[in-house]
């Protein structure tokens, strides 16, 4: 099938890639002149493992281009929207710019019969108004939301846990049209769910909203480990045998980040309150302020390992990503410990093994070190921001002993060993742990 994707960010590199990868002929358009060329070189603009295979071979198969020509949808059978859709500058609302300037610059080029599959996380309600514009020129808007964890979304695209496609009243056509687009996912048993348009905007988020307050969740147990001298991985690991609850997500630390939850969550707080609604996710607000809290705890412990003061005392931070397996720093809480120890006057080098672009280019004042032996020569404390498996695997401390000048490490992940680490001779301070 001929299919557009018009937005090339991470969601829509990422689809145009994998869609061709399964057999489709995918044009990728974008306003973004410099991207729409590195992608047409075969280049990844971002971090994501597998990405830059798929795009390569999709190129050289003929089966994937990239344009600033929205022009070149035409013919196109669907046409994904993949857009940005930020927090709003002046509240916690989504921006919907970018996904209505992408349905206009679409609707000249629209034949009847065409689908609009939205896969962008917008507000419950966004999709039956846009559905009327797509409506008058014969096409029909269905929403299809995605569900990638960076790091993994290459194969989160091709082979999905599960796929939601919302359509209008009666429009089953559309549904079809979709399940033939995933028919290799289909095929394997991938669970094919059919809603209304607002169920599908709703599961998106939900979903994201159920994820944070889970991380919170065990982030909130921490707090009352750190009074009661409870061990919070042990607390975990008990909780999380029971089936109901599950062990994954329940990893204390400094807490969530990324493009994705903490704007998601905001966002569906101010819209349940344009709902009249917002007592009904009034504990997200909560869930946001408990993720924040955290970040302020790793830099207490740092400014504690240092006999509380961190003035003109080099720190290492191993880590600037959000999480592994990504290069991306929006609202990144590792990164954001960095800057906040910066501000107490502490000498910091950051180093991560795909991020320090990104990091320095958000966060110049910083001082950044590929090397992450070089990071930590003579460092007074080292934290543990990012569980990368060379800092939280590979790096044992008899070797860091070697390196630095203190023996003070904070693991804000709670990713390392601590027997292992206090054995060695360093004072270890985790989250949530005695």
């Amino acid at each position: 099938m001929r299919l557009s994707v018009v937005g090339c960010g991470y969601l829509g590199a990422v689809h145009a890639a994998a869609m061709a990868s399964i057999g489709h002929e995918v044009v990728g358009i974008d306003v973004d002149g410099r991207k729409i060329e590195a992608l047409s070189r075969g280049e990844a603009p971002f971090f994501e493992p597998g990405l830059p295979s798929i795009l390569s071979d999709g190129i050289a198969s003929g089966r994937l281009a990239f344009t600033t020509d929205v022009a070149a949808a035409r013919g196109a059978k669907v046409h994904f929207i993949g857009v940005g859709t930020p927090q709003q500058k002046d509240g916690d609302a989504a921006d919907l710019t970018f996904v209505n300037a992408a349905i206009d610059s679409l609707l000249p080029h629209l034949s009847p019969g065409d689908v609009v599959a939205g896969k962008s996380t917008v507000p419950v309600g966004t999709a039956a108004s846009l559905a009327l514009r797509v409506e008058r020129t014969g096409a029909r808007l269905v929403w299809n939301p995605e569900f990638l964890r960076e790091g993994f979304a290459v194969k989160d695209t091709i082979d999905p846990d599960r796929l939601v496609v919302g359509v209008g009243v009666g429009d089953n056509a559309s549904a079809e049209v979709l399940r033939e687009v995933y028919a290799p996912a289909v095929d394997k048993g991938t669970p094919f769910i059919v809603t209304d348009l607002a169920t599908a905007e709703l599961v998106k988020v939900a979903a994201n909203a159920f994820l944070a307050t889970k991380i919170s969740f065990i982030n909130a147990m921490a707090e009352i480990a750190e009074v009661t001298g409870a061990d919070v991985t042990q607390l975990a690991d008990a909780i999380g045998h029971d089936v109901r609850i599950g062990r994954r997500f329940l990893g204390a630390g400094i807490g969530f980040g990324g493009g994705c939850l903490p704007k998601d969550i905001r966002a569906f707080s101010a819209r349940a309150e344009e709902l009249g609604r917002g007592e009904s996710v009034a504990f997200l607000r909560e869930v946001d302020e408990i993720n924040l809290r955290r970040r302020d705890r790793a830099v207490q412990l740092a400014v504690d390992a240092l006999g509380g003061s961190v003035f003109n005392k080099k720190i290492a931070v191993l880590g600037a990503a959000f999480k592994p397996h990504s290069d991306d720093v929006r609202d990144s809480p590792a990164l954001d410990v960095a800057v906040r120890l910066y501000g107490l006057g502490a000498s910091v080098v950051v180093t991560d093994p795909e991020a320090i672009d990104n990091a320095r280019r958000a966060h110049p004042q910083l001082t950044y070190e590929s090397s992450r032996d070089e990071t930590i020569r003579d460092a007074e404390a080292v934290i543990l921001v990012t569980e990368w498996d060379e800092y939280r695997r590979q790096l044992s401390p008899e070797h860091a002993s070697t390196l630095t000048s203190g023996r003070a490490i904070v693991d804000g992940r709670n990713g390392l060993d601590a027997a292992a680490w206090r054995a060695a001779g360093w004072r270890y301070y985790g989250m949530g742990r005695p």
